[in-house]
């Protein structure tokens, strides 16, 4: 009985592992298996900043070509570094510089004093001098086309009172090569900055001079018309060497330009005899 009973348990067996084998070889074969490839890391972060066009100076007023952008990784971009916006190069226009930069040279925040910034305007001049504003119009003015950092000359033009008509009139240079810093309250300058204002008058001009300067310009105001001529960015060698101040600060009157003034007028010591009626009376012009 246990002999049938182990044929039996053994011919179940054998008949399993025979329709085991008859499904696997009837299945179709399974694909191969395809190894999944590693994604790639992500590339670096990149960040664009400021940084100098070119070499620039202590004290210089950044204009929008004084810059240029450069990309770092986010990792090499250090604490105060200006990112590129908008927002940063309207920022950046006018600024003062702090410091020297060599071209390519982060620019930094603690590296520029804003326009907008408490004592701009002190840190703007040089050491020793002052500022100080002189009204301007369309015609004084030179048409509005002064802007910061040119060198102007100030003339001045008044009337004395008394005198004769030849020498009523008279104008003098009262200051010469003075650096303008402000024109009304703008003062960074450049091709974006005559954008901004272009089609309006200054009304005041800020100039940079010396004490004793400042003094000159104050009374000078109060005594005639100021009028500011613009003077060439590079003078040349025979200017330079032409150029008196002695002889260019030399009044120069009505006479001296107008030859007809000149002629009509009657020479100082010369006598008139007039008669009225049956008077006589001889003037005497000094």
């Amino acid at each position: 009985m246990l002999l049938r009973v182990l044929i039996i348990c053994s011919l179940l067996l054998s008949a399993t592992g025979l329709g085991v084998v008859g499904l696997q070889l009837l299945a179709p074969p399974a694909p191969p298996s395809v190894p999944v490839a590693e994604a790639p890391p992500p590339p670096p972060t990149r960040v664009k900043v400021m940084v100098a066009a070119r070499a620039l100076t202590l004290g210089s007023l950044l204009k929008d070509d004084d810059l240029t952008v450069r990309e770092l990784p986010a990792e090499a971009v250090p604490e105060g570094a200006m990112e590129l916006s908008d927002e940063t190069r309207l920022e950046l226009r006018g600024a003062l510089l702090r410091r020297y930069l060599d071209p390519n040279t982060l620019v930094l925040r603690g590296d520029v004093l804003r326009p907008r910034d408490r004592g701009f305007l002190a840190a703007v001049l040089r050491p020793g001098t002052r500022a100080i504003a002189v009204g301007v119009d369309v015609v004084t003015g030179a048409a509005g086309l002064i802007w910061p950092g040119d060198q102007v000359d100030l003339i001045l033009t008044q009337s004395i009172e008394n005198a004769p008509v030849s020498r009523r009139v008279v104008g003098e240079t009262v200051l010469s090569d003075v650096r303008v810093i402000a024109v009304d309250q703008q003062i960074s300058h450049g091709a974006a900055a005559a954008d901004a204002n272009l089609g309006r008058i200054a009304r005041t001009v800020t100039l940079e001079v010396a004490p004793e300067q400042a003094e000159r310009v104050a009374v000078a105001t109060r005594l005639g018309r100021i009028d500011l001529t613009v003077r060439a960015i590079d003078l040349d060698a025979s200017a330079a060497a032409s150029w008196d101040p002695e002889t260019s600060r030399s009044p120069l009157f009505g006479a001296d330009v107008s030859p007809a003034l000149a002629r009509s007028a009657v020479a100082p010591g010369a006598r008139m005899r007039v008669i009225q009626g049956g008077e006589e009376q001889e003037v005497n012009f000094r």
